[in-house]
């Protein structure tokens, strides 16, 4: 597990504790100390815990005039136990829309599992985003996690499926995955009005 880190390559685009509108902001790291555990297994350090203590996430970029911000996720993605959606959607969603993001791109390929406990959360985040002309879409997901998402029946709240399952996004900038993501909505769900 500690040999996982996050997407360093958009570094010289964007650094989430150097932006002062990032929930992250000034957040400092250690490149050797490895203090969080998720359950009895270190993490890397660049990992960013926001107040669950199986679910950690790194802001990769956030460009606020296009309102998107792409996040990569790590960790068990436990609702039932942890409410991981609610501290999600309280102390890093909702601070990145009151800076004007609406639109989400959730990079998932960490993510182990995911237990579902209710969908009210799901269905608030879904309403404002959409209230924006947003959307949140779910990249590279296991397919066994989206799966409990669709079992759950909240699916319906992300924009899943398709060429976002199996989506080449590293050798991309910023700005490319969010026109391509952002493309791929468009042709699936028309423009969003």
């Amino acid at each position: 597990m500690h040999l996982i880190e996050p997407y360093y390559n958009w570094r010289d685009h964007y650094i989430s504790s150097e932006d002062p509108r990032s929930p992250f902001f000034e957040r400092e790291y250690s490149e050797f100390s490895y203090s969080q555990v998720l359950y009895n297994h270190y993490i890397h350090p660049q990992w960013d815990d926001f107040g669950s203590t199986t679910l950690f996430l790194k802001i990769i970029y956030c460009d606020y005039e296009e309102g998107f911000c792409v996040i990569e996720i790590m960790g068990e993605w436990n609702d039932c136990l942890y409410n991981d959606i609610m501290t999600l959607k309280r102390e890093i969603i909702e601070p990145l829309m009151m800076e004007g993001v609406s639109k989400f791109i959730l990079i998932g390929e960490n993510v182990l599992t995911f237990h579902c406990s209710d969908e009210c959360y799901y269905e608030e985040w879904f309403e404002e985003v959409e209230d924006q002309d947003g959307w949140v879409a779910l990249v590279n997901f296991n397919d066994h996690v989206l799966r409990d998402m669709m079992e759950a029946n909240i699916d319906s709240y992300f924009v899943t499926g398709g060429r976002l399952n199996d989506f080449g996004w590293r050798p991309l900038t910023p700005s490319q995955v969010f026109g391509a993501v952002s493309e791929y909505i468009e042709k699936r769900l028309g423009p969003v009005v």
